[in-house]
């Protein structure tokens, strides 16, 4: 198993980027598949991202795709979330997960989830 903790979120102005940091605790993340997603209030969870274990392919929703961009870096335990161009709209928690296997777009039966980070994005 492998346990995620997400960081970077904050509060921005329309217009400002961030980037996100899931890091993974143990030594076996380079196993791992990574997606980001995002969850606003009121809404379901949304997919963003998705990387290969070793970083050689990635996927994006629509609303990411143009704007965001996933990466890694495994010697760290390390998976990025650059977001520029950020929009209220993008206001959300926003999370990571892991597994072995190759999950795609799917929001759900991932093995490990983190506890998310909250990014506010003020108009």
């Amino acid at each position: 198993q492998v346990q995620l903790v997400e960081s970077g979120g904050g509060l921005v102005q329309a217009g400002d980027s961030l980037r996100l940091a899931c890091a993974a605790s143990g030594r076996a993340f380079s196993n791992y598949h990574v997606g980001w997603f995002r969850q606003a209030p009121g809404k379901e969870r949304e997919f963003l991202a998705i990387i290969t274990r070793y970083g050689g392919s990635t996927d994006y929703a629509d609303s990411a795709k143009d704007r965001f961009t996933i990466s890694r870096d495994n010697a760290k335990n390390t998976v990025y979330l650059q977001m520029n161009s950020l929009k209220p709209e993008d206001t959300a928690v926003y999370y990571c997960a892991a597994d072995n296997v190759w999950r795609g777009r799917r929001a759900v039966q991932w093995d490990a989830w983190g506890q998310g980070t909250q990014v506010t994005v003020s108009s």
